[in-house]
């Protein structure tokens, strides 16, 4: 569905311009929540803004981050409807919070395509990873990781922001999966999806529960991950519970190698950077996104919002070589630095002495 709805996209994107009402060089404004989580500023703007460049050569993009801030996001929301962008693409940080601006944006006639969280408010259209499955697959990689049996085996849940509607969509989703099967012994939201609260969260689940109490971590993303791998690496627990993540970050992937993070649960951004710039392009032009959008979703105040839900992919030791360096997200070099070069030989990633692929 995601490769097809993208072909069509690009097509649409390439040819609204001299039959849309605005025929002109669009002005795309792309607001993000943060550059904390690493994803956003390596992977997303970088690749937003050259897929917009693709299609729209004479279009321009104006990038605000907001720094985990709401207010913020709201004020660069009117700071750019009251300069004049013709489309946004915002991923916010409060899908609540946002509301008014979007209400604001629909009334200036400047469409909003919802990035990877669904924004409240008249969204014009959304792009995102099936949230439902991130969490079974994180689910799935922990229910492996513990064994044939378990039942009896107690785990805890690091969640995601509760400001943030996907981290409910994870929770639920890896609930499915683990409910009736593992003892879930402490569940925390984890304010601003901050790795150090997380840290926290987790030394005090092992200071309730005693630290050989914990079987396995169910962490939302990369950065909880490593937040929670850190507790428990002080508390001097050996060997570490398996923990999952999400993202696929470098030094997510680069804790797997060494076998301190179970999996991850890679969403390749590319398809939904190149679906978000596709998206805007064709609203910004007043053309329908039928031939971009196939599915429908609902918000908490909105029905009916043209929808790419693309498929996420567990990712784990085994399959590091198939997916993340297949597709050119990592270089073996970048995995495999120094600090790494024996855990990737382990891992199948270089020979014995390095081959083609030598460590740096």
């Amino acid at each position: 569905m995601s490769l097809a709805s993208c072909g069509n996209a690009a097509q649409v994107g390439q040819t609204v311009g001299a039959t849309g009402p605005h025929r002109g060089p669009l002005r795309i404004g792309l607001l993000l929540p943060e550059n904390e989580i690493v994803r956003f500023e390596s992977m997303d703007k970088p690749l937003i803004q050259e897929r917009v460049e693709q299609l729209c050569p004479r279009c321009t993009v104006s990038y605000s981050s907001a720094q985990h801030d709401p207010v913020s996001q709201r004020n660069q929301i009117e700071a750019m409807i009251t300069n004049g962008v013709d489309v946004l693409i915002l991923d916010a940080v409060d899908t609540k919070a946002v509301r008014h601006s979007v209400i604001q944006a629909r009334r200036a006639g400047v469409p909003v395509v919802a990035y990877d969280r669904l924004a409240e408010g008249p969204i014009s259209g959304y792009v995102s990873f099936d949230g439902a499955r991130v969490g079974r697959l994180q689910g799935e990689g922990l229910l492996k990781a513990l064994g044939p049996d378990p039942k009896n085996r107690q785990v805890v849940m690091m969640n995601g922001s509760s400001t943030d509607p996907n981290a409910d969509w994870f929770e639920q989703g890896a609930r499915s999966v683990l409910q009736g099967k593992v003892k879930i012994v402490k569940s925390y939201e984890t304010v601003g999806w901050r790795p150090e609260n997380a840290n926290r969260n987790m030394s005090a689940a092992i200071a309730a529960l005693g630290p050989h109490a914990i079987d396995g971590v169910l962490a939302a993303n990369d950065g909880l991950a490593s937040g929670v791998i850190t507790a428990l690496k002080t508390a001097r627990i050996h060997p570490l519970p398996p923990v999952t993540g999400q993202d696929a970050e470098l030094a997510g992937i680069q804790r797997i190698v060494k076998g301190e993070q179970y999996m991850t649960v890679y969403k390749p951004f590319k398809p939904e950077a190149s679906t978000a710039a596709e998206m805007a392009i064709a609203l910004g032009h007043g053309t329908s996104l039928n031939g971009i959008a196939r599915q429908r979703v609902n918000s908490a105040t909105a029905r009916g919002i043209p929808a790419v839900l693309l498929t996420p992919v567990a990712v784990t030791v085994h399959n590091i070589r198939s997916t993340v360096i297949k597709d050119g997200l990592y270089r073996v070099d970048q995995i495999c630095t120094k600090k790494y070069a024996d855990d990737c030989r382990r891992a199948g990633l270089i020979g014995r002495n390095g081959s083609s692929h030598d460590a740096r």
